[in-house]
């Protein structure tokens, strides 16, 4: 995947990808689409708040796609900096942007900063906050009422899903994917 960084000036939305600068505009079908895609694969919460915000021009596929990921990139990414938006998995790493918005718009933390879907299931990201916090197979055992096997399972698991291999891995991901925020 190539590194890209989206940013806004003069409200309007660039990629700066391999030393070109761009604007994105709705004509930009291939990297509309792979968002699109990206935001329905690891935020589903956003794109159902997108697919709501923006249902009025569902008609004019072309531009509902394009108002919906302009509006996912310019809530997430804001200021042209030295970061990369886009890591070698193809999640996105945000930027928490200056919002006049922020602590009153309803999508607060789901358009912008939204919840990474890790597809873990509810009982390995009860034990994964745990292991995060740094609590050992014992205490998270005792704190959950598991036996320490399920415990152990359940990290196992999580790893094999996420394809890390430490709890160095895991935390690194948790803070990038904002997991337990």
């Amino acid at each position: 995947m190539n590194k890209r960084e989206f940013y806004i000036c003069d409200d309007k939305l660039f990629c700066l990808q391999d030393g070109r600068t761009e604007e994105v505009t709705e004509k930009d079908h291939p990297l509309i689409e792979e968002i699109l895609g990206r935001i329905e694969t690891y935020y589903p919460e956003a794109m159902k708040a997108l697919n709501e915000c923006y249902a009025k021009s569902s008609l004019n596929c072309t531009y509902y796609n394009f108002l919906r990921v302009r509006r996912f990139l310019k809530c997430n990414f804001g200021e042209l900096d030295t970061k990369d938006h886009d890591d070698s998995d193809g999640v996105f790493n945000f930027e928490k942007i200056v919002c006049p918005l922020r602590g009153e718009c309803k999508y607060e933390n789901v358009i912008c900063m939204p919840r990474f879907n890790s597809t873990l299931s509810d009982a390995e990201l009860r034990v994964m906050k745990l292991y995060y916090q740094n609590e050992s197979i014992d205490r998270i055992a005792d704190n959950l009422y598991l036996s320490g096997n399920t415990v152990r399972n359940h990290i196992k698991a999580s790893f094999r899903k996420l394809g890390i291999h430490s709890q160095a891995e895991f935390i690194t991901y948790a803070n990038r994917n904002h997991l337990f925020d």
